[in-house]
């Protein structure tokens, strides 16, 4: 009895100092430095015109796999339909 007392003392102080107030800190932070500013040339009107070629390539490729996509998924579905 008197050490289960004791044990129960023990581990009601334990509990009430783990839920007393904590100290406060506080956080500097150091102030902000300003972006570097980045200037450049205006492009080239061969380069843009290149990269107009090469975007209109690209979305004609895109185009392209999409409908042999589209071609093989009707033949898939047409082969599943033959087999039953």
């Amino acid at each position: 009895m008197n050490k289960s007392l004791s044990l129960a003392v023990l581990v009601a102080a334990i509990a009430l100092a783990a839920c007393g107030k904590k100290e406060e800190t506080t956080v500097v932070t150091p102030a902000a430095t300003p972006a570097p500013v980045v200037v450049t040339p205006a492009p080239d009107s061969s380069a843009s015109a290149a990269a107009a070629d090469a975007a209109s390539a690209a979305t004609g490729a895109a185009m392209s796999a999409a409908s042999a996509a589209n071609s093989a998924a009707d033949s898939a579905s047409a082969a599943a339909s033959a087999v039953k």
